[in-house]
């Protein structure tokens, strides 16, 4: 479940740096619960430059481990660093809008997923004034196997300034519970160092892209099993 939807064109003139927090939940039968949470700093200036830093313990191991994104449109290219190793991977932008990816469309018929949209208006969410969308999906008994029907709700606020999601909640009985929250923003043009790849790097360069979040905003917020990635 990404944190918004896929977009490669960036949003100009808006800067920020943030910290992002990710907590999955999920309980398992017979009441045991599983839990973990991730971080990243996000930053943007005003060309529309991203950089992500994620921080995350892989699974079976007990060391957090930092990977860094940056999306560069003004320069055309994107970067993958890896800080433990001082390596950088470089792949082209695209242009192009491909459109949203694994959204398939859905034909008409009994199993197909209900969905209902409500606009839940604007408030302040952590610190700023958002507005917000929650999205309630219904799949249909029998739909995956499924003896009655399951609801899958996601609650969206959408910063109006920075045209990014500050909060995301989702409910899923299949796969738990997730939140996202940006918080600590400062509206200030980020250092442009941030943006460049160390000269100690080791840069290889291949052709393809990172697919999805690289746009303007938070790194993505997966739906999946707690044991997959």
């Amino acid at each position: 479940m990404a944190a918004g939807p896929a977009s490669r064109t960036p949003i100009t003139g808006s800067t920020y740096s943030a910290v992002q927090t990710t907590q999955f939940q999920q309980t398992l039968a017979g009441g045991n619960q599983i839990s973990r949470q991730e971080q990243a700093k996000v930053y943007r200036d005003r060309d529309g430059r991203v950089r992500t830093e994620r921080t995350f313990t892989p699974p079976g191991s007990t060391t957090a481990e930092t990977m860094i994104t940056i999306f560069d449109p003004v320069g055309g290219f994107s970067y993958l660093l890896n800080p433990a190793k001082s390596t950088a991977v470089k792949m082209p932008l695209h242009s192009g809008n491909p459109g949203p990816m694994g959204q398939g469309h859905r034909g008409p018929g009994s199993n197909a997923p209900q969905v209902q949209t409500d606009n839940l208006g604007t408030q302040t969410v952590d610190g700023v004034p958002a507005t917000g969308t929650r999205t309630t999906e219904t799949i249909p008994a029998g739909a995956i196997g499924n003896a009655q029907p399951i609801q899958v709700v996601r609650t969206t606020w959408v910063s109006t300034d920075l045209k990014v999601p500050v909060q995301i909640t989702s409910s899923d009985p299949r796969f738990g519970n997730t939140s996202m929250n940006l918080t600590n923003i400062t509206q200030s043009e980020p250092d442009a160092a941030l943006f460049q790849v160390p000269s100690t790097y080791t840069v290889t360069t291949r052709e393809g892209g990172f697919g999805r979040g690289f746009g303007g905003g938070p790194a993505p917020m997966h739906r999946r099993p707690q044991q997959a990635q």
